[in-house]
């Protein structure tokens, strides 16, 4: 009888720790991110590759977007934002700080407004 109780109790537990939700591991997102050139684009790319847990990053000029994919165990969209905020491109949701913007070249600095 002890070892049924067990053994019932063991699968119980198996059962309940795959029951846990867990993050993708691949998530993928757009998000917009201002800015003009290749110049823009090999900056903001590299932003985002230096947050752990990014897999796959491609601005888009001509959108004024990035395509991402992330792994949410590592790392959320929001920190992808706020790093590359720090380069000086807008995000969708996280501005870049003044002194950020002012550093871009001339031809990167776009339009805020």
């Amino acid at each position: 009888m002890k070892k049924i109780f067990l053994l019932m109790l063991v699968m119980l537990m198996g059962l309940t720790m795959q029951a846990q939700e867990k993050k993708k591991k691949n998530a993928k997102y757009n998000i917009e991110v201002k800015g003009n050139c290749e110049m823009c684009k090999k900056r903001i790319e590299k932003a985002a590759f230096g947050v752990s847990g990014v897999k796959y990053a491609d601005w888009h000029a001509d959108h004024q977007d990035i395509h991402l994919i992330i792994d949410e165990n590592k790392c959320s969209i929001d920190d992808v934002r706020k790093a590359i905020a720090k380069t000086g491109h807008d995000t969708d949701t996280v501005k870049a700080k003044d002194e950020d913007y002012e550093g871009l070249h001339n031809c990167c600095q776009y339009d805020r407004g």
